[in-house]
């Protein structure tokens, strides 16, 4: 698999390998889902570009799951919860029916949100088992307007896919003790955050931002990627985007928003909004 979102890896009865679409949005949410009814038996593993998050819809039912190498033989009911990290692998089996929605979410974007929330280095905890009906409810969402192709409109899943996401980092995740060796810390990256906000008209060179880091370059923009889960050219267009979207709320006209939010002018905005969020600007208006 070489694209995030078009398939979820499975063996189900010890048969042939097979590839389940999973559905996501237009736009960067980093976000797709899938509804699997499962008999029997199911392997799943997780590409490096998926965490996977599992959520069961059938009410009491026996469940024999593993996680990497934790068996938990339980009854789950509706909301069980199981976390497979990126890269990792995992299996349930059950005597009967049993009705999964399966969540898989984009690595760099738990990244980026875990380093909005002040929690850089946060890694996703992997569970066997557990429950949480904040994320079901919110998966129901997606499930919902995948089903009806969005008839609520791409805001909702944007929405509902953030939220998604900024649960994990908050229930979910865990932090090491020590930060790793190189990675970028939270000091640095308000200083750099204010620096973007206070510069935001205007020309942003990463050799600027490198150098409020105190490092070049070359191994800033590594360690900045490696900790946020984004160059920091993307991440810059990440907060004037932010910044361009209260504008456009606030009734400013798209011309103003892109000459203050530092875009070359309003079509280079608005395509920086479709691509990111899926919707043209006037969505947010």
């Amino acid at each position: 698999m070489t694209k995030f979102g078009e398939a979820i890896w499975t063996q189900c009865d010890d048969g042939p390998s097979t590839y389940l679409d999973a559905d996501r949005a237009r736009g960067e949410r980093g976000v797709s889902i899938l509804r699997v009814n499962l008999r029997r038996t199911a392997c799943f593993k997780a590409a490096p570009q998926q965490h996977l998050i599992f959520l069961q819809l059938t009410p009491h039912l026996r469940l024999d799951c593993r996680v990497g190498g934790t068996r938990l033989n339980h009854e789950g009911t509706t909301g069980t919860i199981a976390i497979c990290p990126a890269d990792g692998d995992c299996s349930v089996e059950t005597d009967t029916r049993a009705d999964l929605l399966v969540v898989a979410v984009k690595p760099n974007q738990l990244t980026l949100a875990a380093a909005e929330d002040s929690a850089i280095d946060a890694q996703l905890r992997e569970r066997v088992a557990g429950h949480d009906q904040t994320l079901l409810n919110l998966a129901n969402v997606l499930a919902i307007e995948s089903a009806t192709r969005y008839e609520s409109g791409l805001l909702l899943w944007n929405r509902a896919a953030t939220s998604f996401i900024n649960r994990l980092v908050a229930a979910h995740t865990w932090l090491p003790q020590q930060p790793p060796r190189g990675s970028l810390q939270l000091p640095v990256l308000q200083t750099i955050r204010d620096y973007v906000h206070a510069h935001m008209s205007g020309q942003i060179e990463v050799n600027d931002l490198a150098s409020l880091a105190g490092r070049s370059p070359y191994h800033f923009t590594r360690v900045f990627a490696r900790s946020i889960g984004m160059t920091p050219y993307r991440y810059v267009v990440h907060l004037r985007l932010q910044a361009a979207i209260k504008r456009i709320r606030s009734g400013m006209s798209l011309a103003e928003v892109a000459a203050d939010t530092g875009f070359s002018d309003q079509s280079h905005l608005s395509r920086w909004i479709r691509r990111v969020h899926g919707v043209a600007p006037s969505e947010f208006a």
